[in-house]
């Protein structure tokens, strides 16, 4: 799949790091260090703009070392860039951790991962049909 982007930072384009790999890494662009305090929210410029195709997004997902060393998440996990969205991606980062956390430029702060949908067409109806599960809801199997 091809998909037009405008690159208006000074990093390289995202790209996968192996053959396999399901996402590419996302760049902070900064003018400056960027801290955050823990328990503290921010919007993390990239100076990237995408046109996707119609039936995909751009989802952002946290990156698990950040995560794991220093409690770097992304608040709307994953984030949803929509294919008719033309606007610079930005990434809310939020520090979980009990300490403050430098963002400098080009570090890389979340993966994108391109993946197709579709749009549903709601049909009302009275009954749901059966299955095993039935409503069995949050922790119904047991440990």
């Amino acid at each position: 799949m091809t998909v037009e982007i405008i690159n208006k930072s000074h990093h390289p384009l995202p790209s996968y790091a192996t053959l396999q790999s399901a996402g590419m890494d996302i760049r902070a662009n900064l003018s400056e260090p960027v801290e955050i305090k823990p328990l503290e929210r921010k919007l993390i410029p990239t100076g990237l703009y995408i046109a996707l195709p119609d039936g995909y997004e751009a989802q952002m997902r946290p990156r698990s070392g950040l995560a794991l060393k220093h409690g770097i998440t992304l608040l709307n996990t994953p984030g949803t860039i929509d294919a008719d969205y033309r606007g610079e991606i930005g990434i809310i980062l939020a520090n979980l951790s009990n300490e403050p956390f430098v963002v400098n430029d080009g570090e890389r702060i979340c993966q994108m991962v391109i993946a197709a949908y579709e749009q549903v067409e709601w049909q009302p109806v009275e009954v749901l049909s059966e299955t095993e599960r039935g409503a069995g809801g949050f922790g119904h199997t047991g440990k």
